[in-house]
């Protein structure tokens, strides 16, 4: 990477296995670009980064923050095509206009390929940075020495050791504190249903209750009186 971009590219991050939707939608700069599709999360910052002075990124920039499963064929995992109603000819679906790495339907037009081998949507090694939660869900946070209550949105699929290293934002301290649900300390490495905190979600929408109504279980924190794990 050419070392000029760097000034334009986000600090480095912490990769995690799941990303809620939240998750994804703050990144929506053409500096800090990450759209999700086909439970996949990719960080396209670099890429656009490089092509910046090519209208392709545009259509990327538009979305950015947002998932673009319906750009692509869910057998295929390629972009998807379209009967052009003009021409009759088959063309890219690109419902914010061509994008990068799509071939121009000019035969004497640019691809604007650059110097990538592949598009970028088979580039998962490169582009690639985790997984979308198939289901996110509430969980309140009681911080026994201070009283304080947080509530954060966590992907399903999180261990508790996951959930604590995202509230760690919150309490950076939060490692040095046992989590407990109903006085029983929580097996760190199982998620919250495997250690018996059912989702329950599905039935209150099923039996229509408001979802400003729905119940959020808690999980308490006991101080540990160490602040050496932080």
């Amino acid at each position: 990477m050419d070392e000029s971009l760097k000034q334009y590219l986000p600090k480095d991050y912490k990769r995690r296995a799941y990303y809620t939707p939240q998750d994804v939608s703050v990144h929506n700069t053409a500096n800090d670009l990450w759209v999700s599709f086909f439970g996949k999360v990719w960080d396209l910052t670099q890429l656009v980064q490089e092509n910046i002075s090519s209208k392709l990124c545009e259509p990327l920039i538009k979305i950015a923050g947002r998932d673009i499963s319906y750009w692509f064929d869910k057998q295929t995992g390629e972009p998807r095509k379209q009967v052009d109603i003009n021409t009759g000819l088959i063309t890219y679906y690109c419902p914010q206009g061509r994008y990068l790495h799509i071939p121009s339907s000019d035969p004497c037009g640019d691809d604007e390929l650059g110097n990538h081998t592949k598009p970028w949507w088979n580039n998962e090694q490169q582009y690639c940075i985790g997984n979308l939660s198939n289901k996110t869900r509430k969980i309140k946070i009681i911080n026994m020495l201070t009283d304080h209550e947080d509530i954060i949105e966590v992907p399903s699929e999180e261990t508790i050791n996951e959930i604590l290293d995202r509230y760690k934002l919150i309490n950076a301290h939060a490692a040095s504190y046992t989590w407990k649900r109903l006085g029983k300390p929580l097996d760190m490495e199982l998620t919250l249903s495997t250690n018996g905190i059912p989702d329950e979600t599905d039935e209150f929408e099923q039996l229509g209750v408001p979802e400003s109504q729905w119940y959020i279980p808690a999980i308490h924190l006991y101080f540990n009186d160490d602040l050496t794990v932080a």
